[in-house]
Protein backbone atom coordinates (compact mmCIF):
# COMPACT_ATOMS: atom_id res chain seq x y z
CA UNK A 1 0.00 0.00 0.00
CA UNK A 2 0.96 3.85 -0.69
CA UNK A 3 0.18 6.76 0.92
CA UNK A 4 0.55 10.62 -0.21
CA UNK A 5 2.20 13.24 1.86
CA UNK A 6 2.28 16.87 1.13
CA UNK A 7 4.69 19.24 2.07
CA UNK A 8 4.65 23.03 1.53
CA UNK A 9 7.90 24.51 1.48
CA UNK A 10 8.92 28.39 1.16
CA UNK A 11 10.53 28.38 -2.15
CA UNK A 12 12.12 26.23 -4.97
CA UNK A 13 15.23 26.41 -3.25
CA UNK A 14 14.31 24.72 -0.19
CA UNK A 15 12.31 22.20 -2.24
CA UNK A 16 15.68 21.32 -4.54
CA UNK A 17 17.06 20.50 -0.92
CA UNK A 18 14.86 18.50 -0.05
CA UNK A 19 14.27 16.54 -3.32
CA UNK A 20 18.53 15.94 -3.00
CA UNK A 21 17.95 14.68 0.37
CA UNK A 22 15.00 12.17 -0.62
CA UNK A 23 16.68 11.05 -3.82
CA UNK A 24 20.25 10.22 -1.45
CA UNK A 25 17.80 8.00 0.79
CA UNK A 26 16.61 6.04 -2.04
CA UNK A 27 13.41 7.91 -3.66
CA UNK A 28 12.87 8.14 -6.84
CA UNK A 29 11.19 11.27 -9.39
CA UNK A 30 8.26 8.71 -9.66
CA UNK A 31 7.69 9.15 -6.59
CA UNK A 32 8.12 13.04 -6.39
CA UNK A 33 6.21 15.08 -8.11
CA UNK A 34 6.20 19.03 -7.55
CA UNK A 35 3.86 21.70 -7.88
CA UNK A 36 4.38 25.29 -8.28
CA UNK A 37 3.67 28.74 -9.62
CA UNK A 38 3.62 29.00 -13.52
CA UNK A 39 6.38 31.28 -13.03
CA UNK A 40 9.14 29.88 -10.94
CA UNK A 41 11.91 28.01 -12.70
CA UNK A 42 11.59 23.83 -11.44
CA UNK A 43 14.38 23.16 -14.17
CA UNK A 44 15.95 19.83 -12.54
CA UNK A 45 12.37 19.09 -10.26
CA UNK A 46 9.97 16.26 -11.58
CA UNK A 47 6.72 18.33 -12.23
CA UNK A 48 3.29 16.74 -10.97
CA UNK A 49 1.76 15.62 -13.97
CA UNK A 50 -2.31 15.43 -14.74
CA UNK A 51 -2.59 12.52 -12.64
CA UNK A 52 -1.89 14.28 -9.60
CA UNK A 53 -3.04 17.94 -10.53
CA UNK A 54 -6.46 16.49 -11.44
CA UNK A 55 -9.12 14.07 -11.26
CA UNK A 56 -7.91 11.71 -14.04
CA UNK A 57 -7.52 8.77 -11.64
CA UNK A 58 -10.81 9.29 -10.02
CA UNK A 59 -12.80 10.15 -13.03
CA UNK A 60 -11.19 6.74 -14.83
CA UNK A 61 -11.85 4.91 -11.83
CA UNK A 62 -15.84 5.82 -11.97
CA UNK A 63 -15.91 5.58 -15.70
CA UNK A 64 -15.26 2.03 -15.30
CA UNK A 65 -16.63 0.65 -12.83
CA UNK A 66 -20.23 2.71 -14.04
CA UNK A 67 -19.86 2.16 -17.75
CA UNK A 68 -19.51 -1.46 -16.90
CA UNK A 69 -22.38 -1.60 -15.24
CA UNK A 70 -24.33 0.49 -17.30
CA UNK A 71 -23.07 -2.32 -20.09
CA UNK A 72 -23.85 -5.69 -18.03
CA UNK A 73 -27.31 -3.71 -17.37
CA UNK A 74 -27.80 -3.58 -21.29
CA UNK A 75 -26.72 -6.87 -21.88
CA UNK A 76 -28.73 -7.93 -19.61
CA UNK A 77 -31.76 -6.75 -20.68
CA UNK A 78 -31.27 -7.41 -24.56
CA UNK A 79 -30.92 -11.47 -23.33
CA UNK A 80 -34.15 -10.82 -21.04
CA UNK A 81 -35.86 -9.02 -23.34
CA UNK A 82 -34.95 -10.01 -27.24
CA UNK A 83 -36.09 -7.83 -29.54
CA UNK A 84 -39.03 -9.45 -31.73
CA UNK A 85 -37.44 -12.73 -33.83
CA UNK A 86 -34.21 -12.25 -32.61
CA UNK A 87 -32.04 -14.74 -30.11
CA UNK A 88 -28.93 -13.67 -28.32
CA UNK A 89 -26.43 -15.80 -26.53
CA UNK A 90 -26.64 -14.96 -23.42
CA UNK A 91 -22.99 -14.68 -21.53
CA UNK A 92 -21.27 -14.14 -24.36
CA UNK A 93 -23.35 -11.03 -25.33
CA UNK A 94 -23.06 -9.69 -21.84
CA UNK A 95 -19.73 -9.94 -21.78
CA UNK A 96 -19.79 -7.73 -24.55
CA UNK A 97 -21.84 -5.48 -23.51
CA UNK A 98 -19.83 -5.23 -20.31
CA UNK A 99 -16.63 -4.37 -21.95
CA UNK A 100 -17.77 -1.97 -24.17
CA UNK A 101 -19.73 -0.17 -21.69
CA UNK A 102 -16.60 0.16 -19.37
CA UNK A 103 -14.48 1.16 -22.27
CA UNK A 104 -17.28 3.65 -23.16
CA UNK A 105 -17.33 4.79 -19.86
CA UNK A 106 -13.55 5.24 -19.68
CA UNK A 107 -13.05 7.40 -22.27
CA UNK A 108 -15.99 9.52 -21.71
CA UNK A 109 -14.62 9.80 -17.35
CA UNK A 110 -11.04 10.53 -18.80
CA UNK A 111 -12.52 13.35 -21.18
CA UNK A 112 -14.48 15.26 -18.25
CA UNK A 113 -11.96 14.52 -15.02
CA UNK A 114 -9.09 15.94 -17.11
CA UNK A 115 -10.47 19.20 -16.47
CA UNK A 116 -11.23 19.02 -12.94
CA UNK A 117 -8.53 20.17 -10.36
CA UNK A 118 -7.77 17.88 -7.80
CA UNK A 119 -9.53 18.63 -4.78
CA UNK A 120 -7.11 17.61 -2.74
CA UNK A 121 -5.15 20.59 -3.80
CA UNK A 122 -7.27 23.01 -2.59
CA UNK A 123 -5.75 23.66 0.60
CA UNK A 124 -2.48 24.65 -0.47
CA UNK A 125 -3.63 26.45 -3.63
CA UNK A 126 -2.97 29.81 -1.41
CA UNK A 127 0.36 29.06 -0.36
CA UNK A 128 0.92 28.28 -4.13
CA UNK A 129 -0.37 31.72 -5.54
CA UNK A 130 2.12 33.08 -3.21
CA UNK A 131 4.97 31.26 -5.00
CA UNK A 132 5.76 28.49 -2.21
CA UNK A 133 6.37 25.07 -3.62
CA UNK A 134 3.89 21.78 -2.58
CA UNK A 135 5.81 18.48 -2.98
CA UNK A 136 4.15 15.61 -2.99
CA UNK A 137 5.53 12.35 -2.32
CA UNK A 138 3.96 8.74 -3.23
CA UNK A 139 5.54 6.41 -0.86
CA UNK A 140 5.12 2.87 0.89
CA UNK A 141 3.14 2.89 3.68
CA UNK A 142 6.38 1.60 5.53
CA UNK A 143 8.46 4.62 4.87
CA UNK A 144 5.55 6.98 5.98
CA UNK A 145 7.15 7.50 10.05
CA UNK A 146 10.44 7.85 8.58
CA UNK A 147 10.26 10.41 5.69
CA UNK A 148 8.05 12.64 7.89
CA UNK A 149 10.36 12.39 10.47
CA UNK A 150 13.42 13.37 8.29
CA UNK A 151 11.87 16.21 6.79
CA UNK A 152 10.73 17.42 10.10
CA UNK A 153 14.31 17.17 10.96
CA UNK A 154 16.53 18.94 8.05
CA UNK A 155 13.89 20.75 7.00
CA UNK A 156 11.32 22.50 10.12
CA UNK A 157 10.09 25.11 7.82
CA UNK A 158 8.16 22.25 6.13
CA UNK A 159 4.52 22.28 6.15
CA UNK A 160 3.35 19.12 6.48
CA UNK A 161 -0.50 18.66 4.80
CA UNK A 162 -2.45 15.52 4.08
CA UNK A 163 -1.82 12.21 4.98
CA UNK A 164 -3.67 9.93 2.19
CA UNK A 165 -3.82 6.97 0.33
CA UNK A 166 -3.11 7.92 -3.50
CA UNK A 167 -5.50 6.77 -6.17
CA UNK A 168 -2.65 5.88 -8.31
Amino acid sequence: MRRRLYFMLPDVEHCRQLVDELKKVGLTEHDIHVIAREDLPLEGLHKASALQKTELTHGLEMGVGLGGIAGMLGGLLAVTFPPAGLVFGGGALVLVTTLAGAGFGTVVSALVARDIPNHELDAFQAGINQGQVLLILDIPTSQVDAMVTLIKTSHPEANIGVVKAPNS
